[in-house]
């Protein structure tokens, strides 16, 4: 049997992540019409960690080095894969892959305090303080909801006083199930009071899309990772910079230059940008 070359199966793995993403585009395009036709938005939920803080920079070496004083080398490509689940589910899947002597909750004994050393040193992502005291200002319900534990989250806001504009804050633990189930956007739905149809998502991860999309509401997604393709969101950004409340009947940002002109979002697409133009 004949081998394919190395460079040709490259060459079409790579044409086909192109074509994957110029789908999502055509769906973004078709889609951006529909949400401002329909969108009769009443309140926000906001994801936290590669949303309004940059946890992953702050602690990007905490998993590398924990496994590797078991002499492992961290997969990039399966913690890719894991990208947004919550801590429980993660450390299953961790402690099977690389073999570790450790039971998960052994393993989340072990690394959470070295998490927790590094998450007063996440900062707040571009956009986020000025989406907050935006939403809090013109009195719209916003909520805070994450994989994370609710007493995790409270450690990674603590300092940045965020607490007090937040209508509504939950962890995973507040649910039967974290994302990509939709029951932590429905209890915070509940808790505002505001029906899931009228509330907005912001979210990084797939899971997170995948549950605000299962909960019947509408979706933003600002990507942590490129290399996935979130064809189900109503729309896609590159940071929280380009958000315009106004697409979602929402009231626009004070600031000048708060939004790009003409109205135009930008997603990402292959190794440069595609601009969609209203």
């Amino acid at each position: 049997m004949e081998l394919i070359p190395l460079t040709t199966t490259i060459y079409v793995l790579q044409l086909f992540k192109i074509m994957t993403q110029l789908i999502c585009f055509l769906h973004f395009e078709n889609s951006m019409n529909n949400s401002e036709i329909n969108a009769q938005i009443s309140a926000v939920i906001l994801d936290l960690d590669g949303i309004l803080l940059n946890t992953e920079v702050a602690t990007k070496d905490v998993l590398k080095n924990f496994l590797g004083k078991y002499g492992k080398v961290l997969d990039m490509e399966k913690e890719d894969k894991r990208f947004g689940i919550t801590m429980k589910q993660a450390a299953v899947a961790i402690v099977k892959d690389y073999d570790l002597p450790l039971s998960p909750s052994q393993f989340l004994d072990e690394i959470t305090p070295m998490y927790k050393e590094r998450w007063p040193l996440a900062k707040p992502l571009p956009g986020a303080n000025r989406l907050i005291m935006h939403l809090y200002k013109h009195q719209l319900p916003f909520a805070l909801a994450s994989n994370s534990l609710s007493g995790n989250i409270e450690e990674k806001i603590s300092h940045r006083g965020w607490k007090e504009y937040f209508s509504v804050i939950l962890g995973c633990d507040q649910v039967k199930a974290g994302k990509p189930a939709p029951y932590i956007f429905e209890e915070a739905a509940k808790r505002m009071g505001i029906d899931a149809s009228c509330c907005l998502v912001i979210e990084d991860s797939l899971v997170g899309v995948e549950a605000a999309k299962a909960a019947k509401m509408k979706v933003v997604a600002v990507p942590s990772l490129e290399s996935q393709a979130y064809c189900d969101a109503d729309l896609v950004l590159n940071s929280l910079l380009e958000f315009q409340p106004e697409l979602w009947g929402l009231e626009p940002f004070d600031d000048c230059g708060s939004s790009l002109p003409n109205n135009r979002a930008l997603i990402p697409f292959s190794n440069f940008f595609v601009s969609y133009l209203n």
